[in-house]
């Protein structure tokens, strides 16, 4: 017997990232929001964003913010996208301030600015090197102080709810009892597809369901194969997630070497070209692994600025004071996604996407390091709003359902890796067999 039980709401979120919260944070206080996540609320892959978030600090640097997204983005970016994203960052800077968000300063009271890869100048802010905790646990405390807004932990959403071409809620599901919620809109923000991945910085339980049930319903997606590999991920022979090594401390100074102990690249170049130099370096020296030096950062600008990698490599034995760490690529972030416009709106009514989840066209090909939550955040406030003007239109409807798809969750979740990984294959071959395979 099937246990069901239904819930009306006027927007559901689902996930509890940074693009999920502020969405939500974007919307009026008189309607009433719903917010689940697979895992427990703060679980996210935003939050486990380590280098920071990127800014326009002065009008005369947009020229260059452009050209530095644009190239990483092998110019595939869509320049809309790319323009609304950097204009709008200063007000969204000062949005998380307001939000209690504590970016490092200098003694003056000035932002200090930092540096990655792709980048020509120093226009990145960052709260150690934790700022994707900084930035989401700030975010969710604010949400927790609505009272129009309801959590749900360790709920999945097995399906959308549909009429023709229109999106009215969505089929979750919690313990063994299903959940039909009803809503006028909903947003989808439920992160990328690491949890598909053996090697992955991201959570195991971002597995990319959206992208299955997406096409289930002939939902548009975008460049599903435009999956970033990140150069520089901590080495180590254990399962699980993978520990990150922020990129920006190769913005500060810390340096890729062989077995020969020999620089071999220019470390400051877009991640794709990094991972790719690193990739012949390993088969040149037979090994799984190469070296990050941080010899170039003074112990003490390595303690203040990145304590969670230095006690991360202490644990594991390495002090980087001291030596260097093995690292490698390994799966971290989805440029591609569902199709959206810069509403975040997908080419389903009703139906929003943002976050990792969505591909508004702003990172092109590779993403510039420290764009993601910028983005989430633009974007995510962006279909909030447009939910507010729009959603007082809209009436709740509630179409019938068929769960009988759904009750095998085994094969539920065995079904949509398959269906995204031969779309990823029909997409891009190479890149499956290089790196789906492993």
């Amino acid at each position: 017997m099937i246990k069901v039980r239904e819930e009306e709401f006027d927007v559901v979120v689902v996930g509890t990232g940074a693009a999920g919260l502020f969405a939500t944070l974007s919307m009026p206080d008189n309607l009433k929001v719903l917010m689940i996540t697979k895992d427990e609320i703060l679980n996210s892959d935003s939050y486990l964003a380590q280098g920071g978030i990127c800014v326009l600090k002065e009008p005369s640097d947009f020229d260059s913010f452009y050209e530095d997204t644009m190239k990483a983005g092998h110019y595939e970016n869509r320049a809309e996208s790319v323009r609304i994203m950097i204009e709008n960052s200063p007000r969204v800077i000062e949005r998380l301030v307001s939000y209690g968000v504590d970016f490092e300063k200098n003694s003056d009271g000035t932002f200090d600015y930092t540096r990655e890869g792709g980048h020509s100048t120093f226009r990145i802010l960052h709260h150690e090197d934790v700022t994707g905790k900084e930035i989401t646990s700030k975010l969710f405390e604010a949400v927790k102080k609505a009272d129009n807004i309801t959590f749900s932990e360790h709920t999945t959403m097995m399906d959308l709810i549909t009429d023709g071409n229109s999106c009215h809620g969505i089929v979750a599901k919690k313990d063994d009892e299903f959940i039909l919620i009803y809503a006028k809109e909903v947003i989808l923000a439920t992160g990328g597809i690491g949890g598909l991945f053996k090697n992955s910085t991201n959570f195991s339980h971002i597995s990319g369901d959206s992208f299955a049930i997406a096409l289930k319903h002939d939902i548009e997606l975008e460049n599903i194969n435009y999956i970033q590999i990140h150069p520089t991920i901590f080495y180590e022979n254990v399962p699980g997630r993978k520990f990150l090594i922020s990129e920006s401390v190769r913005g500060e100074g810390a340096i890729l070497i062989g077995k020969d102990g020999k620089r071999f690249t220019d470390e400051l170049q877009p991640r794709d070209v990094v991972t790719a130099a690193e990739k012949v370096q390993m088969e040149k020296d037979d090994l799984p692994y190469v070296r990050l030096s941080f010899e170039n950062i003074p112990k003490e600008e390595i303690l203040s600025h990145f304590p969670n990698i230095y006690n991360h490599c202490k644990e594991a034995g390495y002090d980087i004071t001291k030596e260097p760490i093995p690292v490698t690529p390994a799966q971290h972030y989805l440029m591609g996604g569902i199709h959206t416009d810069t509403y975040g709106r997908t080419t389903m009514e009703h139906l929003y996407a943002v976050g990792e989840t969505a591909c508004n066209g702003v990172h092109g090909a590779n993403r510039l390091a420290s764009n993601s939550l910028l983005e989430s955040l633009i974007f995510g406030e962006r279909a909030g709003y447009v939910i507010n003007e729009e959603i007082g239109n809209i009436s709740l409807k509630k179409p019938s359902v068929d769960l009988e798809p759904l009750k095998d969750e085994k094969k539920w979740k065995e079904n949509n890796k398959k269906i995204i990984m031969n779309e990823i294959k029909r997409k891009d071959k190479a890149f499956y067999d290089k790196w789906c395979k492993l």
